[in-house]
């Protein structure tokens, strides 16, 4: 039995599959996955409206990868949604960087993106793009 902080086997099989530099889209549940995700496998947990949430899912990866970059999606308004600040601080602090919306779907399609999590998140602009880092 694991004992790590992420038990799914389909996701830990994509993240043993991982290297640096590949990168996981983690997805609010109204993020379009199927379409803005290319060919990264893809893993649906959403159980129901808000579980899991984004952070609960970003925790528990990283207790298995180490986090060089986080990408997310901007508000077209320049407003700061209050999940930024969670992603910053179970980050330890790593700057976001910001994307448009468009800039945000093409970034999480291309071949670099290995793994694409949707989640059962309420919260608008949930979304974080993350590159692995070196262990």
């Amino acid at each position: 039995m694991l004992k790590s902080s992420c038990i799914n086997p389909e996701i830990m099989k994509a993240l043993s599959l991982c290297g640096h530099g590949d990168k996981i889209l983690i997805s609010d549940g109204n993020y379009p996955l199927d379409s803005k995700s290319g060919e990264a496998k893809k893993v649906y947990l959403g159980v129901t409206a808000g579980v899991p949430q984004v952070t609960q899912v970003l925790a528990a990866l990283l207790g298995v990868i180490e986090v060089e970059k986080a990408e997310v999606m901007l508000p077209g308004d320049g407003s700061e949604p209050e999940i930024f600040a969670e992603f910053r601080n179970l980050l330890g602090g790593m700057e976001l960087s910001g994307l448009g919306r468009q800039e945000f779907y093409s970034a999480s399609c291309e071949p670099a993106v290995r793994l694409a999590i949707s989640t059962g998140e309420k919260r608008i602009f949930a979304n974080v793009l993350i590159t692995v880092g070196v262990a």
